[in-house]
């Protein structure tokens, strides 16, 4: 392949990615004005019913089925509880927490999967990397400011989230080669499904959902299934070390929708915090880059 022809990959790429990032954010919004009224339990419910669905369709067309053993592989199960405990943790954040400020939050995924890989599997993390990762989450407590006068404790589910999607994306790197995307995508909706009447038995809240809230309920899944193709095209044509930092640019769409429709303002603590995390996050890419390069040469 030339330069050239690597180069219009990387660019489709980064486009890709920008555009996966912005259909996210708007999902966000929509689940957050559905969680307004609706309860976490009954969302949790109809996003993974409605998901799953799709991808049950997907692994269809695979020739692959849903209900088989490998859906009961321990980094399957390992997976799917990580994805419960990140679907109900980020949605209640979502009902609380100013959108802005969960999504600054959530920039500190790469490196806690970073930290994840070097503790959980002894992937080798120089100490500059350990720095940003450190750097990173002084950026998170700048957002959060446990103890300050703007602390909002639920603004810590937002971390349990991080949590969980951590746990889900070093489980899947355990799942046998065999078990498709599709497949995989499918179990990880279902158990989410599972989680909401879970959720919905335990609380005893359900309501009926209006016609707008149906609306706006779609409108996050039509956004969110857009967000995902578009997410997965992007690393799959340019080259991951290229196109992965631009998933910082929801950072940036989630607060500007914020700031638009939903009147919110970022603080100062918050932006530095934000800037913060995001510098860190970058830092750690290019680092990682170098590293892959360097062994390549050798």
């Amino acid at each position: 392949m030339s330069r050239s022809d690597t180069q219009t990959e990387n660019l489709t790429g980064i486009l890709l990615m920008l555009g996966s990032m912005a259909l996210f954010a708007v999902e966000d919004l929509f689940l957050k004005l559905a969680a307004a009224n609706l309860p976490v339990g009954q969302i949790v419910l109809i996003s993974g019913a409605l998901g799953a669905p799709v991808f049950f369709v997907m692994a269809w067309r695979q020739g692959r089925g849903i209900f088989v053993a490998e859906a009961l592989h321990p980094a399957v199960i390992a997976r799917n509880l990580g994805e419960m405990v990140a679907a109900a943790a980020y949605l209640a954040a979502l009902a609380v927490v100013p959108l802005g400020t969960v999504a600054a939050v959530l920039q500190a995924l790469p490196l806690a999967v970073t930290m994840g890989a070097a503790l959980l599997f002894g992937e080798r993390v120089g100490w500059r990397r350990w720095t940003a990762i450190a750097l990173g989450f002084a950026g998170v407590l700048l957002v959060i400011r446990p103890g300050g006068e703007g602390f909002r404790a639920e603004t810590l589910l937002v971390l349990v989230s991080v949590a969980g999607i951590v746990v889900r994306d070093l489980s899947a790197r355990a799942i046998p080669a065999r078990v498709t995307t599709a497949q995989v995508s499918a179990w990880g909706l279902l158990a989410v499904a599972v989680l909401g009447l879970g959720m919905i038995a335990w609380t005893g809240e359900v309501r009926g959902v209006t016609g707008a809230e149906a609306l706006v309920l779609a409108g996050a899944v039509v956004f969110g299934t857009a967000g995902y193709w578009a997410v997965t095209a992007a690393t799959r044509t340019g080259e991951v070390a290229v196109v992965a930092p631009f998933r910082y640019s929801r950072l940036v769409f989630a607060m500007g929708l914020g700031m638009v429709f939903l009147a919110e303002r970022p603080d100062a603590p918050t932006l530095a915090g934000a800037g913060l995390i995001v510098a860190s996050g970058l830092y750690a890419f290019a680092r990682e880059r170098r590293r892959k390069r360097a062994s390549h040469a050798d």
